[in-house]
């Protein structure tokens, strides 16, 4: 039988992780407990309460320097400085910036919860609570990394962990723009995507973007009987409903024209797995056309996240006069947002029933992102996660959109930039009883490690 060819991670650092872990596993339980919902205003100053906290964490893990910033109006960002140790002017030793975001999802209903969202409890393995995996124990990779090295890492690093991830980083243009020396780097790591198992790491090559935009549809002056006026007169909310379905066609593909449409060569996700991680209902169809893996990654999607209506509880004989909801898609890579955005709204107009006043603003937005993973930097982030997991690094691309990553590639297009995973299948990111498996977070730690020490020596 021929030898294992896969790498075997070095004892020191391996025994520095393991020392680790505890107190890094008790600080993320803490940052668990802050409800920083950004997105909330009444969860504003827990936001801030995290930023502090996380500032604090860095200070304690040897950054020469710590800062807690925010552009105008936007949430509180850290940004904390690890200098070089090496200084020889004939082999300059990179900067690499870890990325993570301390901002967290609403619940969606603590009602819903298995067990309280911000009070985090393991159960077989997996660490519960909102943030626990998305993205909060991406901060804890970086910082654990930092402490395996005594805070004395081998490359210069800059800590940057963002406060406003999961509203569509609106400020982080201007963030960039005002600290642009600050957050400089050779190398960037984005800790805040997924594995296709917990014991399989990725290297995620593609993201899509994102476009949420809040459709308003108006059709009378004032509330009025619908015995007494309906059927001449209609309602806002079933004009609404007609023009929200008309953003798909009959096998659930997107039907907007203009959007970007792309392909996958990377292999399909089998369906039933796919159903199961995903909780669909047994008989429920899969929506669209293509593989899975195309469906997820390389084409649009869209999906109405919210509506202004009255409850169906006390819901009254009256026709509305006005109705709105918060419209999500999620743009394919190579998709200009401020375009999908434009041919959305030339949709809605022309689809728009009955000669109903529309108004469409935009909430949110993303770039898509794409890479080809090839050179110096992605060799050696693959020899460190197959090192550390036990199983071979694959290349996968993500459905979903983080902002930061197209805006840095902007910022600093000579920087090379690796997204490393730090959920799998079974972490319900954004969902009911969000989970992050402790074993794989164990194993993201040493990786990270692995390759901070590798990009050290070149």
């Amino acid at each position: 039988m021929a030898a294992s060819t896969t790498p075997e991670p070095p004892e020191d650092l391996r025994r520095a992780v393991e020392a680790v872990l505890p107190g890094a596993r008790t600080d993320l339980e803490a940052l668990v407990r802050i409800p920083s919902v950004w997105a909330d205003p009444a969860h504003a100053e827990d936001t801030r309460r995290c930023a502090d906290a996380v500032a604090t964490l860095a200070r304690e893990a040897g950054a020469a320097d710590v800062e807690v910033l925010a552009a105008e109006g936007g949430a509180p960002a850290v940004v904390a400085h690890w200098p070089a140790q090496s200084h020889d002017p004939a082999r300059p030793t990179p900067t690499v910036l870890l990325y993570a975001h301390h901002d967290v999802q609403p619940t969606g209903g603590d009602e819903l919860w298995t067990s309280a969202p911000f009070e985090p409890r393991e159960h077989e393995g997996r660490l519960y609570g909102r943030g626990a995996a998305d993205d909060k124990a991406g901060v804890m990779t970086h910082l654990a990394t930092l402490r395996a090295f005594d805070g004395r890492p081998p490359v210069g690093v800059t800590l940057f962990v963002e406060g406003e991830e999961e509203s569509g980083s609106p400020t982080l243009s201007a963030l960039l723009a005002e600290h642009r020396d600050a957050l400089a780097a050779d190398v960037i790591v984005i800790a805040d995507a997924a594995n296709p198992a917990v014991d399989v790491p990725a290297v995620t090559t593609s993201l899509r973007g994102l476009a949420n935009i809040v459709v308003k549809v108006s059709m009378l002056e004032r509330a009025v009987h619908s015995g007494m006026w309906g059927g001449p007169a209609g309602d806002a909310l079933t004009a609404l409903c007609r023009l929200l379905a008309s953003l798909h066609d009959d096998k659930g593909d997107v039907a907007v024209a203009g959007l970007v449409t792309g392909s996958s060569e990377a292999p399909d996700i089998d369906e039933a797995t796919f159903r199961g991680d995903a909780g669909l209902l047994d008989g429920v169809d899969l929506l669209g056309t293509g593989t899975i893996t195309e469906r997820l990654t390389h084409k649009p999607a869209i999906a109405v996240l919210g509506i202004d209506a009255p409850p169906v509880d006390g819901a009254a004989n009256i026709l509305l006069p006005r109705a709105r909801a918060m419209v999500s898609t999620r743009l394919a890579p190579g998709q200009d947002s401020a375009a999908a955005v434009a041919a959305i709204t030339e949709h809605l107009r022309r689809v728009a029933p009955w000669g109903v006043r529309l108004d469409v603003s935009l909430h949110a937005s993303g770039e898509p992102f794409a890479l080809d993973a090839v050179g110096t930097v992605y060799d050696l982030a693959r020899e460190a996660l197959t090192a550390a997991f036990g199983n071979a690094a694959v290349e996968v691309g993500m459905g979903g959109t983080v902002p930061f990553i197209a805006e840095f590639a902007r910022s600093f297009p000579g920087a090379s930039v690796l997204v490393t995973g730090v959920g799998d299948p079974a972490s319900r990111w954004h969902g009911v009883d969000e989970s992050l498996h402790l074993g794989m977070f164990s194993r993201c730690v040493l990786a990270e490690a692995m390759l901070l020490r590798s990009l050290a020596r070149g």
